[in-house]
């Protein structure tokens, strides 16, 4: 049997974090949904220590993904992750560097493949090079992998379909989740987690924020796959 892909919770819209985070997590507390996250911008980093604290007082697993494309600003959001006492990193332009950091402190290391550009980001570059591209950071001991796939400019649903059936390593298909279709396809391809943010907050599934996130968390944990779009 498949998995059933992990929701990661991002507490952002447009690939920055919300003003209104902390308030959207208290209402959202005892949702059905383990992971949390934001991204590196623009909260002050004294308060997304508070924030992610809390998550983890209520018992959550926490999540930073990075939009950054230099080394010297990926290294400064895994500090951010090191100093938040994040579990995971996403995100990030592979770095030596970064995943040092990442080992050193027990932070699960996921960057992204491809080129990765612009803000919200755009993927770009052939399928095969990716997945070739995770193998060779598997091989320096990253524990999985951010894939952009619904960012591709190319097929995303076969380059989701080859690049988690092809990497033997936890893959989150990360960005623009935003319909019933998509959620039936992420369901299809069984990555190890997905996110979604930015459709939460526009209501793409129906009702509050805290209903949409259960809505999904049981649609994910139904052990059949339905036929045609999604009944979330």
């Amino acid at each position: 049997m498949k998995n059933s892909p992990i929701l990661i919770v991002m507490l952002t819209h447009n690939d920055r974090t919300v003003e209104n985070a902390d308030q959207i997590f208290e209402q959202c507390k005892h949702s059905k949904a383990q992971f949390w996250g934001m991204k590196e911008e623009p909260m002050p980093l004294n308060q997304m220590k508070q924030l992610y604290s809390r998550m983890k007082a209520c018992g959550k697993t926490t999540v930073l993904e990075v939009v950054a494309y230099t080394e010297e600003k990926c290294i400064e959001g895994a500090k951010a992750a090191v100093q938040c006492g994040c579990d995971i990193l996403m995100g990030t332009v592979f770095s030596d560097a970064v995943n040092a950091i990442c080992k050193n402190n027990g932070i699960k290391y996921m960057p992204f493949v491809g080129h990765i550009s612009h803000r919200p980001s755009i993927l770009e570059g052939s399928i095969d090079k990716m997945i070739a591209e995770a193998n060779q950071y598997l091989e320096k001991g990253v524990y999985g992998l951010d894939l952009l796939g619904y960012r591709y400019v190319g097929d995303a649903v076969e380059l989701n379909r080859k690049f988690v059936s092809q990497v033997d390593a936890p893959v989150c298909i990360a960005g623009s989740i935003n319909s019933d279709q998509r959620l039936f396809e992420v369901k299809q391809t069984a990555p190890w987690a997905f996110t979604i943010g930015g459709a939460f907050f526009e209501h793409q599934f129906g009702g509050t924020f805290l209903e949409q996130v259960d809505k999904v968390c049981e649609y994910m944990d139904k052990q059949t796959v339905l036929q045609g779009n999604a009944a979330v």
